[in-house]
């Protein structure tokens, strides 16, 4: 139901026409959040028969226009053949013409796998919306990220710093672990433009500008350096910090690490023979040569004369003049603040040292008794990344951890199963034309890890193939997709049109789009001259009645999360814990209401229609009969015994992690709270990057293909192989000739800050103000703002703004007020809150809503009161000097910079409507929709309606 994914029991009761929901209670036996339940959770029953449930597979009637909302059913047969009509000509001419996007999919490795069946680049879920950049800026250097892939020790940590995380994230697990941390005694530091949600408790709050953060970073780094307050020898032997770089500028390979032709490769994919400088011998050794020690500062001259020096020396030089008042100007937080914190990190670290008895050998044979953990512990989420910055700052905080000795050790940053893994993963995207063929699956899968040039999915010209233009020049590292540019570049042909678009829980007409006016507007937009959409054909699966689904060509109505089989799998976004494995499931506990099918049976059977090789025999017979089926037995290889599930797997249901498909493994589930947990040795447990005997076991079951320690990345090889690219060095792959300077800009080895890329653009003297959002902690999208329970504590929003800013311009509390950026304006309401930096202005996203919307009133405050403050962002930039449009999206990964908006501020006239603006049309009810009762009450277990209406 939301990104958390707690354990659930959900208690029942005969309501005369079958099962009833009575009452949703946490599983205090599920590992993720032992027993506690937040509003969310508590309030699926209201989700469950929420009125605005779509019952039916829908079709536009014939000769309607896109976006009124008039539909008639038809059956799932029918259904079926449009899809399978449509899907098997697209194939077998052109499959790039199909395009599949997903909004928060928690089975990506189901609609992924499909989309590469299909033989179609054009997939990607929200990631590229919500933090690519933290999972990107991250795995690129540490191997790891935060969330589901790792998180902060607080049972051992002294120190906590929290930047840019909204009250929803990791919601339940954190406040349990944040009440034992601060009952313990440690002290939590808020860095965030807003103080809400987890920050309100925060010992210490730090005001911060949007966008700021790396140059924050970059200041603390360089306090730690000059103070020698960074974890020496944690750097010099498991980061790359010591290792040599050619600084011979006239060499292809100037800034590249230096090789040893007679040292040990270890992986030929990623060779490992680097050089140190002994600063005992005072000479070059193999990198890890027994008995040396890199030094980490100085020039130095190889054998052959290549001048070189360790990346430590090239950071710290990045860094020199990173002073607190460098910062203090970008960030507004004053430069003692900036000593201050970057002088209690450095000592919590090193004087609160916490050393746990557990031995263990690392890569290069190195046994140790213990291990040592320094109890300083980070968090960080989208207020981060959801920056065209945002890569670099994220890099730059994974230094600043790893400088402290704080990764996967006790008291910091530990990882989650599968992670670590290796920097970058091996997955890598398709890499030209030639991979999409028709009649065929794509040759690689349509998401990956870029590590070089020759990795980019681009043409001859260099130029783009995937419709939303990732892994080219223009976003390599878009590891998530931009899923906000699809529309756009679909409406505008560009770099081709699409035929089919199917979206999947993406509310692309509200709040999932960057610039929602101009989107719906785009949607019902037809060729000049004719009756043909710019986007032909539009599918749409949802359980609700949102605003997207008006704009749907074909509806096919989804479950509810109680009504179907569903997995958080390892191969795609599991539980794990710190300690191990973890991955969970869905049962159903009612029926499909009216006709609904889960999305997951759904491509089951069109990959069984359309004879996809992975969903059907040799004989082109249908290989699995159902979702469940296919969680059983497929398998990622013939035989590898890894499949989608890693409990209870075997002939005889003993084993884990990888054995033979095991037809009783749901009943296995469902019988031990939907939960396989493997606890791994002690031993396995810390320093996985560099722990031989954890990445052994690793191997063994299937975590990780290589046996090779994983080096954090202090200095990017992969980033300098783009900029040499972009310079003209080697003989590889080439940037377009318009994208070199951006290439060889932002493509820096080390991290460098930058003003967001719409800020560059912008009259910062008109628009003064930045505007961001973020999801209220009793809500999750827009799902659940149109909960009957929930809406009583988030009816509408406001606009929260200091007191002195709203003053500064008339404005009152409780007054309406214009807000406007280059792009838009909305009318809405204010509310004064100290709680927000005086430069910033915030609101809740998705508590707006278009009229008729999710079965709400015409007169709901959602539509009248409430409002969207997308309807002020752009999903690109404005024109450059030649009149191109580029992305409004961070130059390495392509993260939306959703965050990167200035706005001003004015108090509406007297004689204007008490009601937001923009407002829409709205569209009648769809076919098939309950009645919507005036109240309904759940008493010992009975349902009551009152005065139900049309």
């Amino acid at each position: 139901m939301c990104a958390c994914r707690c354990g659930i029991r959900v208690h029942l009761r005969d309501g005369g026409n079958g099962p009833e929901v009575r009452y949703i209670e946490g599983n205090p036996e599920h590992p993720l959040n032992k027993g506690i339940l937040c509003a969310k959770g508590s309030s699926g029953i209201m989700k469950q028969y929420s009125p605005a449930r779509l019952t039916q597979p829908l079709r536009r009637k014939a000769g309607s226009e896109r976006g009124s909302g008039e539909f008639e059913p038809i059956s799932w047969e029918e259904t079926f053949k449009i899809l399978e009509d449509r899907l098997a000509h697209l194939r077998e001419t052109d499959p790039k013409r199909f395009a599949l996007f997903t909004g928060r999919d928690q089975m990506q490795a189901l609609t992924g796998l499909f989309a590469r069946q299909f033989g179609t680049p054009n997939y990607a879920a929200h990631g590229g919306f919500c933090s690519v950049n933290m999972a990107a800026g991250m795995i690129y250097t540490i191997g790891g990220s935060f969330w589901e892939f790792g998180g902060p020790d607080l049972e051992r940590a002294k120190l906590f710093v929290m930047i840019g995380t909204a009250e929803d994230h990791h919601s339940n697990p954190m406040k349990a672990s944040l009440s034992k941390f601060k009952r313990a005694g440690g002290r939590f530091v808020a860095i965030n433009p807003v103080r809400t949600g987890y920050a309100a408790i925060a010992d210490e709050w730090i005001p911060i500008r949007p966008g700021t953060d790396g140059a924050l970073f970059m200041a603390l780094i360089r306090e730690l350096i000059a103070l020698g307050l960074y974890d020496r020898d944690f750097v010099a032997r498991y980061t790359n910090a010591g290792q040599l770089v050619n600084r011979d500028e006239a060499s292809d390979d100037f800034g590249m690490m230096l090789r040893n032709e007679e040292g040990d490769v270890v992986n030929p994919l990623r060779p490992h023979n680097f050089w140190w400088w002994d600063r005992h011998g005072n000479q070059a050794v193999p990198d890890h040569a027994e008995g040396a020690d890199p030094a980490l500062f100085g020039e130095y001259s190889m054998p052959d004369g290549t001048p070189a020096v360790p990346a430590f020396q090239l950071l710290e030089e990045r860094v020199r003049d990173c002073t607190p008042e460098w910062a203090s100007e970008i960030t507004g937080i004053p430069p003692e603040t900036i000593r201050r914190l970057a002088h209690e990190m450095g000592v919590t670290a090193r004087d609160q040292t916490v050393e746990l008895p557990i031995p263990w050998t690392d890569w290069w044979g190195r046994k140790h008794a213990s291990v040592k953990g320094n109890p300083v512990a980070f968090h960080a989420m989208r207020g981060l990344a959801a920056h065209s910055n945002g890569f670099h700052s994220i890099r730059s905080l994974a230094i600043l951890m790893s400088l402290l000795g704080t990764i996967d050790r006790p008291g910091g940053f530990r990882h989650k199963a599968p992670y670590p893994r290796a920097v970058p993963p091996n997955a890598r995207p398709p890499k030209g034309p030639q991979s999409v063929q028709p009649g065929k699956p794509l040759d690689a899968p349509p998401l990956g890890w870029i590590e070089s040039p020759e990795d980019l999915f681009v043409d001859e010209a260099g130029e783009a193939i995937r419709i939303d233009k990732g892994f080219s020049w223009e976003y390599p590292f878009s590891a998530h997709g931009l899923m906000h540019n699809v529309i756009t570049n679909a409406w505008r042909g560009e770099p081709y049109p699409v035929d089919t678009l199917m979206l999947f829980m993406a509310n692309m007409a509200w709040n999932s789009s960057m610039n929602t006016s101009q989107v719906r507007e785009m949607l019902t937009d037809k060729r000049e001259g004719t009756e043909e959409y710019r986007i032909p054909f539009i599918v749409v699966c949802d359980a609700f009645q949102s605003e997207m689904t008006a704009f749907a060509d074909l509806i096919l109505p989804d479950t509810t999360y109680l009504e179907r089989h569903d997995v958080m799998s390892m191969l795609d976004r599991p539980i794990s814990e710190f300690d191990g494995p973890c991955d969970s499931v869905r049962v159903p506990v009612l029926p499909p209401r009216g006709e609904c099918k889960p999305f997951q049976e759904v491509l089951i059977e069109l990959g069984g229609r359309l004879k996809l090789p992975a969903f059907t025999h040799a004989d082109g017979s249908r290989k699995y009969k159902d979702y469940p089926d296919f969680i059983v037995n497929y398998e990622t290889a013939p035989g590898s015994g890894i499949g989608f599930l890693i409990g209870w797997r075997g002939e005889d249901g003993k084993q884990s992690l990888r054995g033979k498909p095991n037809a009783d493994q749901w009943e296995k589930y469902a019988a031990n709270n939907c939960v396989h947990h493997v606890t791994m040795p002690l031993e396995y447990q810390y320093m996985r990057n560099w722990n031989r005997g954890y990445l052994e076991w690793a191997q063994k079951v299937g975590i990780r293909r290589d046996l090779d320690p994983i080096v954090i990345h202090i200095y990017s090889e992969f980033m300098q192989r783009f900029r040499l690219a972009a310079e003209g060095k080697g003989t590889g792959r080439k940037p377009p000739e318009r994208l070199r300077k951006r290439v060889a800009t932002y493509f820096d080895p080390l991290p460098i800050w930058y003003a967001p890329l719409e800020l560059q653009t912008t009259d910062l003297k008109s628009y003064p103000l930045a505007a961001i959002t973020q999801r209220p902690m009793a809500m999750y999208h827009s799902w659940d703002s149109q909960n009957a329970w929930l809406r009583q504590i988030h009816a509408h929003n406001y606009l929260f703004v200091n007191p002195v800013t709203a003053r500064a311009e008339g404005i009152e509390d409780g007054d309406w007020m214009w807000v406007e950026s280059m792009w838009g304006k909305v009318r809405c309401m204010c509310r004064h809150s100290e709680a927000v930096e005086p430069g910033t202005v915030w609101t809740w996203n998705a508590i707006g809503k278009a009229k008729s919307a999710w079965a709400l009133s015409d007169k709901a405050n959602e539509s009248q009161l409430g409002f969207l403050l997308n309807h002020l962002i752009s999903e690109e930039l404005p024109p450059d000097a030649n009149g191109q449009r580029s992305s409004n999206s961070d130059p390495v990964t392509g993260q939306a910079g959703w965050y990167d908006v200035r706005v001003r501020i004015r108090k509406a006239g007297a004689d204007e409507p008490k009601q937001t603006w923009p407002q829409f049309n709205a569209v009648p009810a769809p076919p098939g929709r309950a009645a919507v009762p005036r109240w309904r009450a759940w008493f010992a277990g009975r349902v009551e309606k009152q005065g139900d209406k049309p």
